[in-house]
């Protein structure tokens, strides 16, 4: 992917994106959606508990999901993605057949941590 040098951010732009690491603490398969996906709640500590939907199929199963540690944008506005309004966009990087790999910290980190 290439970078393009006229949309550079400044550093009070990025300030703006808070980004998070919360527990997931339930992922179910979202049966409304068009693509495969499924439905999580992460905890994000004093942030509160967040609903979302993740397009994370290929590479994980509902049940491995569940207690793992991710990173997250937290301050978009809530969303509604077919039946579920979603409140937070987990973070991935994107494998050559457009697989989503998560982002997650290195060692286990306080729920609510912001990313910087």
């Amino acid at each position: 992917m290439d970078i393009d040098s006229n949309r550079n951010l400044s550093w009070d732009d990025f300030k703006k994106v808070q980004m998070a690491v919360g527990t997931i603490i339930s992922a179910e398969v979202f049966k409304e959606v068009r693509n495969p996906a499924y439905k999580m709640i992460i905890d994000f500590g004093e942030l509160g508990k967040r609903k979302t939907s993740a397009q994370i199929t290929k590479l994980y199963k509902p049940e491995e999901l569940i207690g793992k540690q991710v990173v997250a944008v937290v301050n978009f506005p809530p969303k509604q993605i077919a039946t579920m309004m979603s409140e937070c966009l987990v973070m991935g990087g994107l494998g050559e057949d457009k697989e989503v790999i998560l982002i997650q910290p290195e060692r286990k980190v306080k729920n609510g941590t912001r990313i910087g």
